[in-house]
């Protein structure tokens, strides 16, 4: 018997089975009765999500990421430490890789932690992609204390999402270059992640929208290693193409050297967009124009929502937050 389970037969939501075992005076004299009554019938025993920031909390978060090597990864990890510090709150980190099996093993390993609650970095846990993985041991483990998913979008109880509007930022960045006059715009991509997926959408929406052709061709999956995309790239001569839009902008920076390499003039030859503004957009030359996915924001948005629910408030299921196309020197719109 867990606060789900006590929130359902009482008929109230978590949040309130908190506020109750924290005898807040948000509640009424009534329900109070009600889910004490339901609680007092299951034997149940308040642990320490139902405390909020009560005595029995050991004030630990748990944070899973895919790869902590990854750029995005590691500074969304270093944004929520620092964070995390600010509340007296320590973190434990485990990386899971892609694999579904790896995800669900980490999980396991960090929900035998007497962890408060649960942030999970990257889209990979949204459950989508080729292979449709399962999202069931991320609602096993939100039965238990709340699970907060950056950058992806996940529906279940006790679960919240802070994400970026990708669809949005990749139609206004693939609008731009269209409306520039660019024809042949490239999609570049290493994944079919719910961010990847939604960043897929709205480059096929700007086409569709301003009379383009969604080509297949078009679209490239590759391996985000600079000199790999540069290579694969140079080794496509019949593929033709007068702008690319990537999703990261390492991907992005190999699309630069590749045209180094072909001896074209950007972005008269070529326009190349990248995303999530790292210092790699800054790294080459020209630099990148990119897609700045704040997520800094999305980091802060998570821990300060977190700490509310840990005491027993209502936050937003979903938290959608708006991209910022940064324009330097490798676009001319």
């Amino acid at each position: 018997m867990n606060i789900y389970d006590i929130a359902k037969l009482a008929g109230v939501s978590i949040a309130t089975v908190s506020r109750v075992v924290n005898d807040s005076p948000r509640v009424s004299e009534k329900t109070k009765q009600k889910v004490r009554a339901v609680m007092e019938e299951n034997n149940y025993t308040p642990n320490v999500f139902a405390r909020g920031l009560g005595l029995d909390s050991m004030k630990t978060i748990g944070i899973v990421c895919p790869d902590v090597s990854d750029a995005y990864m590691a500074s969304a990890v270093s944004f929520l430490e620092h964070r995390l510090r600010e509340y007296d709150y320590d973190c434990i980190l485990y990386c899971s890789g892609n694999e579904q099996k790896k995800k669900e093993k980490a999980l396991e390993l960090v929900m035998k932690k007497r962890i408060d609650a649960l942030v999970l970095v990257g889209s990979t846990y949204a459950g989508e992609g080729e292979k449709g993985d399962s999202v069931d041991y991320i609602i096993n483990a939100a039965e238990k204390i709340p699970v907060f998913l950056i950058n992806g979008k996940l529906e279940g109880e006790n679960v919240y999402s802070v994400y970026s509007t990708d669809e949005v930022a990749a139609y206004d960045a693939v609008s731009g270059l269209i409306e520039s006059g660019r024809r042949r715009i490239l999609f570049l991509s290493d994944s079919h992640s719910f961010s990847a997926n939604r960043k897929l959408e709205g480059y096929e929406r700007a086409l569709r929208e301003h009379g383009l052709p969604v080509l297949g061709e078009l679209k490239l999956y590759a391996k985000n290693q600079v000199h790999y995309v540069r290579d694969i790239l140079l080794a496509r001569r019949a593929l033709v193409f007068d702008a690319v839009f990537a999703t990261d902008d390492g991907m992005a920076v190999g699309a630069v050297k590749y045209a180094h390499a072909r001896g074209m003039e950007i972005p008269k030859d070529l326009a190349v967009i990248g995303y999530n503004n790292s210092e790699l957009s800054v790294c080459c030359e020209p630099e990148l124009t990119t897609v700045d996915n704040t997520g800094e924001k999305l980091c802060n948005i998570t821990v300060d929502n977190m700490m509310k629910v840990l005491k027993g408030e209502e936050v937003p299921r979903e938290v959608p937050v708006k991209c910022v196309l940064v324009k330097r020197c490798t676009t001319d719109f």
